[in-house]
C-alpha cells in the first residue's frame, strides 16, 4: 500500500499538477493540505479523479483546508469520513478503514501568528494519538506537521533554535506525540540524513540547492500490519514550496 501526502499551497493554482501526479503513479491513499480555498470554490474540483473517494474539507475564505482520496479498486465501499475533536480552521479529516486501521491528513499551524494555538493543536493531537492507541487503533497520520523533529531536518545554515518550527518546546510535544505508538517513517527508513527535506523557502532557488527543511511527515502505529518499506519525497512533482512524500508498505 502506497500512502502519500502533499502541501499543495493552493489547489487551484495546482490541480493540473495534482491529477497528472495522481494519474501517474495512482497512490492508494492520498492526503492534501493547504487548499485555500472554499467549499464553493472546491465544488468545481470535486469531480476530478473519479478512481478516488474524495473528501474535500476546504477552510473559510480560502484558509487552511485539506483533503482525503482512497482509491476505489482498493477500497470498494466509501469510507466514513469524519473530524477528530481537534480539528480546527479546517486543518484535520481522518477515514476508518476497517481493521482499526484510521488515516487522517493533518495539517498544523505554523505558529507564526499564534503560536500558542499552535502548541494547543499539537497538544491536542498527542491527546488523539494516545486515545487511539487505548482504542486499539492503527494510526497513519500523514501532513504538514509544520516542526522539524532535530536539526538534522534542517539546512545547516538555518538551524536556529528560537525560530518558531525548531523551538525545543513543539520539538517536545512532536515527540510526545511519536510516543504513543507512532513511528516517523521517512526517518526510521533512513536515520542518519541530513539532505531530506519537503519544503523550501520559495525564492533564490532553494529547492533547486536542496537548502530547506523537513517539515511534511507520514507517522504510522508501530507493529503488525504497518511495516514501511521505503518513503520518497518526489522532488520533481509540482511547483508547491513542499513537495510530496509518499510512504510504502508492505
Amino acid at each position: 500500500m502506497r500512502i502519500a501526502t502533499w502541501n499543495v499551497n493552493g489547489i487551484r493554482a495546482r490541480e493540473a499538477q495534482f491529477t497528472e501526479w495522481v494519474n501517474r503513479d495512482q497512490p492508494d491513499i492520498v492526503c492534501l493540505q493547504e487548499l485555500k480555498a472554499t467549499q464553493e470554490q472546491l465544488g468545481e474540483t470535486l469531480t476530478m479523479l473519479p478512481q478516488y473517494w474524495s473528501y474535500w474539507h476546504g477552510g473559510p475564505k480560502g484558509y487552511s483546508g485539506v483533503s482525503l482520496h482512497l482509491r476505489k479498486d482498493v477500497f470498494p465501499e466509501r469510507p466514513a469520513f469524519r473530524h477528530p475533536p481537534f480539528d480546527v480552521e479546517c486543518r484535520v479529516v481522518e477515514a476508518k478503514l476497517g481493521s482499526g486501521l484510521v488515516v487522517a491528513s493533518i495539517y498544523v499551524p505554523n505558529g507564526g501568528k499564534d503560536y500558542a494555538a499552535k502548541l494547543r493543536f499539537l497538544e491536542a493531537m498527542a491527546e488523539y494519538a494516545e486515545g487511539a492507541r487505548a482504542a486499539g487503533e492503527k494510526l497513519v497520520l500523514c501532513g504538514d506537521m509544520n516542526v522539524a523533529r532535530t536539526d538534522k531536518d534542517v539546512y545547516p545554515r538555518d538551524r536556529k533554535p528560537g525560530v518558531i518550527g525548531q523551538r525545543p518546546d513543539e520539538r517536545g510535544v512532536f515527540e510526545r506525540i511519536l510516543a504513543t505508538g507512532l513511528v516517523d517513517v521517512g526517518r526510521a527508513l533512513d536515520p542518519d540524513t541530513e539532505t531530506t527535506f519537503t519544503w523550501w523557502p520559495p525564492w533564490r532557488n532553494m529547492r533547486q540547492k536542496n537548502q530547506g527543511w523537513r517539515i511534511d511527515y507520514v507517522l504510522a502505529s508501530e507493529g503488525p500490519g504497518l511495516k514501511a518499506k521505503e518513503c520518497r519525497v518526489l522532488t520533481d512533482v509540482g511547483t508547491s514550496d513542499h513537495a510530496p512524500v509518499v510512504a510504502t508498505f508492505d
